[in-house]
């Protein structure tokens, strides 16, 4: 059963761990892909601090990413493949951690706030079948501790929840 607590936490990897022991417990029993979309987005918009953006985008077509739920202000519906931090990482088929988004070229701007950007691709059998996207309105706010973080909560997610989207 979930129950959403506050994270006391001593490091990120501690906080990050405790996070996905609460995202288990959130999603278990669901395979919805978009409820648990939903869900996986609301909790790390509600337990992240600093994020004004926190959501999926999923790979409808080859070549170009669709927007599923988020929290945060209305974004970008369609990202074709290779563009943007979001297209991206859909391209080379790994995380991109931006500490400026007004230094990476291509960068589309859904919100002017944003200053930097964690975008994680989801796998399942070894294909790309979306992202989760994180923006902050603070230049610097993501670190490796955050990708490996987050990289665990789109595993659990892919793991838990079906294909269709």
């Amino acid at each position: 059963m979930f129950v959403e607590k506050a994270i006391r936490h001593d490091s990120k990897p501690e906080f990050y761990r405790e996070l996905a022991g609460q995202l288990k417990a959130l999603l278990d029993g669901e395979h919805d892909p978009i409820a648990n979309a939903a869900n996986t987005s609301a909790l790390i918009f509600q337990m992240l601090p600093d994020l004004n953006w926190a959501g999926f985008y999923f790979l409808r077509q080859e070549n170009e990413l669709v927007l599923g739920p988020f929290q945060g202000k209305p974004a970008c519906v369609r990202i074709a493949v290779g563009r943007g931090v979001c297209g991206t990482a859909v391209e080379r088929a790994q995380s991109v951690l931006v500490e400026d988004v007004h230094a990476f070229p291509g960068h589309i701007a859904c919100d002017a706030a944003s200053r930097s950007e964690l975008v994680v691709p989801l796998f399942r059998d070894g294909k790309v079948l979306g992202v989760i996207d994180l923006d902050s309105p603070l230049p610097g706010r993501f670190d490796c501790d955050d990708q490996a973080g987050i990289e665990a909560l789109a595993a659990i997610y892919a793991a838990l929840s079906e294909t269709n989207v």
